[in-house]
C-alpha cells in the first residue's frame, strides 16, 4: 500500500502557470489599454463628453439635460416683423387679448389687423381659452400685427401638444425676413435712381 501511494505521488503533474498571449490585433491592444485622463496645458482634464473651452473653464457641462430651461405657460415669448418687437404672455383666461395695456379693437381698429393677431388661436380653437398681453415696440400697424401673430404661435407651440405641425404647415411659426431696403447714397431710394436729363 505504502508504495502504491508513493507512486501516484509521484505521478501527479505540477500545476500549469497560465501564459499571457497577445493581442491578436490593434483593436484588442487598445481595449486592454489602461484608461487615463491626460493633463492639458491649461491644466483642464481632458474629459470622454466633448466640451467647449469655455464650459470647462465656467464649470458648466455643456451635455447635461439639467442646464436646459423648459420654456412653460406664462413665459414671454417674442415675435418680430419688419421693425416690430413683440412681447407675449400667455395665461390661461377667458379669450382677452391686451396690447400696450389696451384692447386689441382699440390698438387695432382695423378688422384685418385683429384677424391677423386671432389666427393661430382660432386655428386651434384656442381663442377662448387663454388670456394674452403684449408689449409690442416699433414700426406700423401691420408690422406689429404680424409681430404679435407669431409670439402667439411659439407660446401655442410650446403650450399646446401635437400643435406644432399644424401651426408650421399654416406658416405662423415662420419669421418673415422681409424689410425696407435701406436707401443707398447717389440714388433717391434704395435703388430708384435720379432721372436723366439730357438738356
Amino acid at each position: 500500500m505504502s508504495e502504491n501511494n508513493e507512486n501516484t505521488e509521484n505521478t501527479t503533474t505540477p500545476q500549469e502557470t497560465p501564459v499571457e498571449t497577445a493581442p491578436t490585433s490593434k483593436i484588442e491592444a487598445k481595449s486592454e489599454a489602461p484608461t487615463t485622463t491626460k493633463k492639458e496645458e491649461g491644466g483642464f482634464e481632458q474629459l470622454a463628453s466633448r466640451q467647449t473651452y469655455k464650459d470647462l473653464r465656467l464649470g458648466v457641462n455643456s451635455n447635461a439635460e439639467s442646464n436646459k430651461r423648459v420654456r412653460k405657460l406664462g413665459d414671454l415669448f417674442t415675435g418680430r416683423r419688419k421693425r416690430s418687437i413683440a412681447r407675449v404672455k400667455l395665461v390661461k383666461g377667458t379669450g382677452k387679448i391686451t396690447i400696450n395695456k389696451v384692447d386689441m379693437e382699440k390698438f387695432f381698429p382695423r378688422k384685418m389687423w385683429q384677424q391677423k393677431v386671432l389666427q393661430p388661436l382660432v386655428l386651434l380653437n384656442k381663442n377662448n381659452e387663454y388670456d394674452v398681453s403684449v408689449n409690442v415696440k416699433g414700426g406700423g400697424n401691420t408690422g406689429q400685427a404680424e409681430a404679435v401673430r407669431l409670439g402667439i404661435a411659439r407660446c401655442l407651440d410650446v403650450v399646446e401638444p401635437n400643435s406644432h405641425k399644424s401651426l408650421r404647415q399654416a406658416g405662423f411659426l415662420t419669421r418673415d425676413p422681409r424689410k425696407v431696403e435701406r436707401k443707398k447714397y447717389g440714388l433717391r431710394k434704395a435703388r430708384r435712381g435720379v432721372q436723366f436729363s439730357k438738356r
